[in-house]
This record gives C-alpha cells, sequence and structure tokens, in this order.
C-alpha cells in the first residue's frame, strides 16, 4: 500500500510503499482511509521536538483520520498503532478509539470530519473541562489566528462567554474572527509596550476570568506584565490560564511579583481526559459542526503531494490529505 512515510526526524515523510497492516485480535480494526489532516502536532512529531515523536523509524506519520471499518462503517478514528499512521491507504487502530461518523441530516463531509475533531475536541476539552468556563465570564484567545484558536472563540460563545477577546498575528484573520464570535481584537505585532497597553484595555476594571494560550514566549510574558498589579488592592476574580501551545516559545520568563500581586492561576492541558469526557466533547464539536456552528475552513490534497504539502503554510486552512 501507499503511504507518507517518516525515515529521518526533522525531515518530511515520502509517499512511498509501506507493508500492510494485520489487525492483533478483535479489539483492533484495519480501516480503509478516507482522509487525514495535516497538522502542527504531526510536523512536531516528525520533527522530534514533541514529546510523543518517534523513537523507532521508519514509520507512517498521521495521528486520526476518517475511513471504513472492514464491514464499510464510517467512522473518525485515532491512535493507530505504531508503525502505522492515518496518512495511509490502510492503517490499524484500537476499535474503542473508532468513533461512527454522523450520518442523515447531520452527516459531515470526509474533509470536514478529518480536519474539525482534533482542534475542535481540544478546544472544547480546554475551555469545558481544564477552564471550566462559566456563563458570563470573559475570555482571552493568546493565539486565536490558528486553526485551534478560530474554534475556541467559536466554542468560547458557544459555552455562554459573555466577551471573548481574540489576539493574533494575521490581521485578515482577526478581522474574520469578528464575524464568528470574537467582540474585541488584539494585533500582536506591535512593540511590547504598545501590546502590554492593548492587554491593559481588554482586561478592563474586572480582568480576564480565562486565558488559553497558544503561544507562551513573549506575547505570554507581556500579558503577564500587563496583569501584574503595581499596588496593594482587593482581589475581584481569579484568572485562570491554561498553557496549551507553544508556537511563540518553549519557555517564558516568570518575574514572582506576577503570582503575588494578582489572583492567577497558571495550568496545563493536563494529558488526556476520561473517555467520558472526551466522547461528550466529540459529540458536542460533530453536532455544533453538522449544524453550521463551528466553522473550518479545508483543503484537499492529494496524498501523493504529501512532501510539498508538508512544506506549506496555511495560516486558517487545514490541509487534508485524500489517499
Amino acid at each position: 500500500m501507499k503511504a507518507a512515510v517518516l525515515h529521518e526526524l526533522g525531515q518530511a515523510p515520502r509517499f512511498e510503499e509501506f507493508v500492510e497492516p494485520a489487525a492483533n485480535g478483535t479489539d483492533e480494526a484495519i480501516i480503509r482511509v478516507r482522509a487525514a489532516s495535516l497538522k502542527p502536532v504531526e510536523k512536531q512529531m516528525a520533527s522530534g521536538s514533541h514529546y510523543a515523536s518517534p523513537r523507532e523509524l521508519p514509520v507512517i506519520c498521521g495521528i486520526d483520520g476518517v475511513g471504513e471499518l472492514e464491514d464499510g462503517t464510517r467512522v473518525f478514528f485515532a491512535g493507530a498503532r505504531r508503525p502505522y499512521g492515518t496518512m495511509a491507504e490502510r492503517t490499524v487502530a484500537p476499535r474503542a478509539f473508532c468513533f461512527p461518523a454522523p450520518a442523515g441530516e447531520d452527516a459531515i463531509d470526509d474533509a470536514t470530519l478529518a480536519a474539525l475533531p482534533n482542534p475542535g475536541v481540544s478546544a472544547w476539552l480546554t475551555l469545558a473541562h481544564r477552564a471550566k468556563l462559566q456563563r458570563g465570564e470573559t475570555v482571552l484567545i493568546l493565539g486565536a489566528t490558528g486553526i485551534t484558536g478560530q474554534l475556541a472563540v467559536q466554542i468560547a460563545k458557544i459555552l455562554g462567554a459573555s466577551r471573548v477577546v481574540a489576539a493574533g498575528r494575521n490581521q485578515a484573520a482577526l478581522d474574520r474572527l469578528l464575524q464568528i464570535g470574537a467582540d474585541a481584537i488584539i494585533q500582536l505585532e506591535q512593540d511590547a509596550d504598545a501590546l502590554k497597553q492593548s492587554f491593559t484595555r481588554e482586561a478592563g476594571g474586572a480582568g480576564f476570568d480565562v486565558v488559553i494560550d497558544y503561544l507562551w514566549g513573549k506575547p505570554t510574558e507581556t500579558l503577564l506584565a500587563a496583569l501584574t498589579r503595581s499596588q496593594f488592592a482587593p482581589v475581584i476574580k481569579e484568572t485562570r490560564l491554561v498553557q496549551v501551545g507553544e508556537s511563540a516559545g518553549p519557555t517564558i520568563s516568570l518575574p514572582a511579583a506576577v503570582l503575588r500581586s494578582t489572583a492567577i492561576t497558571i495550568m496545563g492541558t493536563a494529558g488526556m481526559p476520561s473517555r467520558d469526557a472526551l466522547m461528550d466533547a466529540m459529540q458536542q464539536v460533530l453536532s455544533r459542526g453538522a449544524h453550521g456552528e463551528l466553522r473550518i475552513e479545508t483543503e484537499k490534497v492529494p496524498l501523493a503531494d504529501v512532501e510539498q504539502a508538508w512544506q506549506r503554510q496555511e495560516p486558517g486552512r487545514r490541509i487534508v490529505l485524500i489517499p
């Protein structure tokens, strides 16, 4: 069969032949792949920079996708057993990680179904389960112009946020976010003092209840500087900052005054959630996507062109590979 095969960390996978998968018992399924999205996490894993990067090569790239089981059931699936991945004509995955695709009036096309669940479920779990967003709260999405950030803006509104502030670099994407849920935008491409003032202005007197941070690095340092008090003052509310990504840098400088002067809790996404939470998030995302409440832009590319697609940057749009 043909697949996107990674031979060396830091290189793009090659479209070539790979041995056919075989199931180990009845708990695994052979899946004919119909579509697999190309996400930043796959590039990070292939580069060797991700904690889940492969240790033995070669492997097939891809962590999730859309396909058909042996009986023809159409599914969204994840967890392919290495060395197999989802960017292939066929793969093998646990049946427990095969989710029946919506059908009938809730049906979603292959490209959207391949692209939506990963970032959508991630954003839903981050907001609903980790940040525990409550109706009426104010949210800042730091890195809102990426795919997951765009969905986080929409999901925050679905979950009842009274105000959502979107911060990012791509001005066109920021402008679009005003049309799909953002109440205000912050352009990150300004000097540190101006950016600090922008964060202070949008935080207002009440501050942010929730910050979802896909960036880390300098933008987060500037945000924390904006939230730091310069005098003793009563605590009005606690800010819950959830660290999700590091596209602006893997580390920050964190002055002690940030934590002593204001009520802020910094937490990570805390690994895999329970299966019940995962299933609930999946159902919510797919249902909202089917009814147009969650929007994601996709571009279909033949799997044979994976090497060229790997090098492309498509801000705000998800490439979906079609075997």
